[in-house]
This record gives C-alpha cells, sequence and structure tokens, in this order.
C-alpha cells in the first residue's frame, strides 16, 4: 500500500513552505537519504531526504507551490511490486486536542503505533519497506514484535539492524512535547498592524499600487518586531568610539595578513569586542526566558545580514574564544550563506545579543530593535572625522563611531548596560588588548 510523504517541519517555528523543486521524478526509485526536494521555510531553502527506499508513486505538489502546511501530503511511496496508483496507507488516528489547548506547535512529534510495538496499521498487516523486510528475513526476526520509526509507524532499515530475534520491542516512550512555536511566528493579526488591510486599501483606492504578499520571511519579521516592541522595555545607551587607534592596528593586521587571503574588517573588530565584553560584564551576557532570566556561560553573537526582502542574524558561537580571522572568515561565509538562504535553523536561531551595523551605508547613528529572547542589541553608525578635543586640550581630528545599545530592562538595568557598553569602547580604542 502506498505511504504519503508529509511536508516535514524543517524548524521549529515552520507552519508552511514553499516546495522550490523536486529532485526526483515518477517513477524514480529512491533510497533512504536520498535528496527529494528542496524546500523554502520562513528563512532558509533545505534539502529534504528520504527516510524510507521505494519508488515514487505520485507527486502531489508541484514545484514553486508556496504555503503547503506542515504534514500536508506531497508525493507517495510505493513499496515492492505496487503500481501507481495504489491507495495510500491509513493516517494514524489522532486524539482531538481540547478545546482550551493551544494551536498545535509547527513540528509535531510523529505519530506513535500501538503500545504493543508492532507497525499495524490495520488489520494484522505489518508495514515495512522492502530493505527492512529483507533485512529481518536474513536475520530471522518477527516483524509484528519490530517498533516502526517511519511514517505512520511504518518500520525502515534502522528499526530492524539493531533488533536481536526473539526480542520484544518496548513500548513505545512518550514523544517530548515539542517546544511551542514562539509568539513571532503567528501572523500579524489586524490588531496587531494597527489598521485592517480592507480599511487601508479602502483609502489608496483612488491611486495607483502594486499589492505585494507577504512571504514567509518577511510574515515572520513583521510579527518578531512587533512582539518586540509591544512587549520589551527598551531604553537605550549612546557612546562614541575614536577608531583611529583601531584603523592604525587593522592596517597592520591586514598587510602581515595578505598573503593568508585575509582582510578584516572594522565589523570583525566590533564583534570581537563585545564577545570579550560578554565574558568581562557576565550579567549582560543573558536573554528574557518568560518568568525567569538564561545567563549563558559563552559568547555566542548574533549578527544582523541584510538579504533580499528581510535579514538573517546569524550567530557566531563562542565568538570570544576565536581569533579574529577565524572570525572574519566565519562571518563572511555566514553572510554568503544567508543572502542565499541556505543557512540552517541553528546557525540562526539562538546567542545572547546581537550586533546591527548599517555604518557601511553611511548611517551615523540609529537605535536598533531587540531581537527576543536577546537582552540587549547594539547599532553601530559610520566612522565619520570629526573635531575632538585631545588629552592635552588642544584642538584636533579624529575619525569617530556612535554606537547605541538597545537594552532589554527586564534583564539589564542602566549601570550594567553602561559598564557593559564601556569594556566595548576600552577594547575597540585599544584593540591589541583583544588579541590578549
Amino acid at each position: 500500500m502506498a505511504i504519503e510523504i508529509l511536508m516535514p517541519a524543517l524548524s521549529p517555528t515552520m507552519e508552511e513552505g514553499t516546495l522550490a523543486k523536486w529532485l526526483v521524478k515518477e517513477g524514480d526509485t529512491v533510497k533512504s537519504g536520498q535528496v527529494m526536494a528542496e524546500i523554502e521555510t520562513d528563512k532558509a531553502t533545505m534539502e529534504f531526504e528520504a527516510v524510507d527506499e521505494g519508488v515514487i508513486g505520485a507527486l502531489l505538489i508541484a514545484e514553486g507551490t508556496a504555503g503547503v502546511k506542515v504534514n500536508t501530503p506531497i508525493a507517495t511511496l510505493l513499496e515492492e511490486g505496487e503500481e501507481a496508483g495504489a491507495a495510500p496507507a491509513p493516517k494514524a488516528e489522532a486524539k482531538a486536542a481540547p478545546a482550551a489547548a493551544a494551536p498545535a506547535p509547527a513540528a509535531p512529534a510523529p505519530a506513535v503505533v500501538a503500545a504493543t510495538g508492532a507497525a499495524v496499521a490495520s488489520g494484522s498487516r505489518v508495514f515495512a519497506s522492502p530493505l527492512a523486510r529483507r533485512i529481518a528475513k536474513e536475520k530471522g526476526l518477527d516483524l509484528a514484535s519490530v517498533k516502526g520509526s517511519g511514517p505512520h509507524g511504518r518500520i525502515v532499515r534502522a528499526d530492524v539492524e539493531g533488533a536481536q530475534p526473539g526480542a520484544v520491542a518496548p513500548a513505545a516512550a512518550a514523544a517530548p512535547a515539542p517546544a511551542a512555536a514562539p509568539a513571532a511566528a503567528a501572523k500579524p493579526t489586524a490588531v496587531a498592524a494597527g489598521m485592517s488591510a480592507e480599511t487601508v486599501l479602502k483609502m489608496y483606492q483612488d491611486r495607483d499600487f502594486e499589492e505585494v504578499a507577504l512571504d514567509g520571511m518577511r510574515r515572520t519579521i513583521a510579527a518578531r518586531l512587533t512582539e518586540a516592541k509591544q512587549t520589551i522595555p527598551h531604553f537605550y545607551l549612546r557612546r562614541e568610539v575614536r577608531l583611529d587607534a583601531l584603523m592604525e592596528f587593522r592596517a597592520q593586521l591586514n598587510k602581515g595578513l595578505e598573503s593568508r587571503g585575509v582582510k578584516l574588517s572594522v565589523n570583525d573588530f566590533i564583534i570581537k569586542a563585545c564577545a570579550v565584553a560578554l565574558q568581562a560584564v557576565p550579567d549582560a551576557n543573558a536573554v528574557w526566558a518568560g518568568d525567569r532570566i538564561l545567563k549563558l556561560k559563552p559568547s555566542d553573537v548574533a549578527v544582523a545580514v541584510a538579504v533580499e526582502g528581510g535579514l538573517f542574524t546569524p550567530v557566531l558561537k563562542d565568538a570570544d574564544k576565536k581569533t579574529l580571522s577565524v572570525l572574519s572568515a566565519e562571518m563572511k561565509d555566514l553572510a554568503a550563506r544567508a543572502k542565499t538562504k541556505k543557512l540552517a535553523p541553528h546557525e540562526y536561531q539562538g546567542g545572547s545579543f546581537a550586533i546591527s551595523n548599517l555604518g557601511m551605508m553611511g548611517i551615523e547613528n540609529f537605535d536598533a530593535v531587540i531581537n527576543p529572547p536577546h537582552g540587549a542589541i547594539l547599532a553601530v553608525g559610520a566612522g565619520i572625522k570629526k573635531p575632538v578635543v585631545q588629552a592635552d586640550g588642544s584642538l584636533g581630528v579624529a575619525t569617530v563611531m556612535s554606537m547605541t545599545l538597545s537594552v532589554d530592562h527586564r534583564v539589564i538595568d542602566g549601570a550594567l548596560g553602561a559598564e557593559f557598553l564601556k569594556v566595548v569602547v576600552e577594547s575597540l580604542e585599544n584593540p591589541i588588548s583583544m588579541l590578549a
């Protein structure tokens, strides 16, 4: 009986996706682990692999189809001897959720088969892949005693390879409840957005305009930033940094690194300075977790990267332990893959602190919105030559950069934020200290 292949949840917040490209066609034989399709989530294009082997019976969703809900059938897989058109295997019966329950999470746990451990979908039939049947026969295994981990409890190769003849599979342990999708994944409502779509359309009905539908990324950004500004008590701390020593030091380092093809940017120094400050002021290395604060040990620094239609915040983990050249190479790689939406969720989720740098675009100063659950974000402006008063009281010229720290007052108080920003400034004005 044909098995349905369902739209997977490729990230904790994914509710729907776009089937960007099929890499197989009807009639193709696929093996476990073979890449079958490319699927676009709200922020990335990811490969979808087969979990079983068989023949593709039908492709139910066309390439380029957007808004495909998680767990929607997208294809069918035929067993050995079946022909196209075979009815798909019946789905495991799901219990109705209580009326007061929260919406279903984006990545529901797979259905659990009967407590006996047998992968029986109806009557006494055991559903197993041809390869699993072949291995079971060679090992003398009774498939009725094997717990299947494939779609709808189907037995696959991994289930039988480690099983012993005569062994009875233990009762399936209760699957851990998946974490609820954060409020950021929800679609913005008319209340959150202010005016309803109907009201705004009516306002401009006599003017020419082009209507742009929200894609997954823009919808997520809108929801997360609405949440951030409505629920996070922002306050702002501002400092100026003199960059002349850093610029001179950077030029010397780049000259020495030229033979290795490495070129450090000012942003690399800013990332390192923030990572050092998170270690020097550990109480600022924290996130808001609803009813508590989580103080992190490592310096995991997120950096905003502009991409077409939105932005990513890839995370540089353990940034305090990495050299400037390693941070530079890693940041270039993450930024390049962010622009082609090739980042995996674990590469842009997490971190306790973020940096948003618009200085390279000529912006002198701005206030950034905190990316929940982070405790703070640093907005970095352009380095501008300005008249300054020197240490001896004389007037001179220096390259000055403006920075604004947006802080979540639930996590970080004013004095603590000021202490953190002081360390950042000291590191940037004495860059050699970051090599210690």
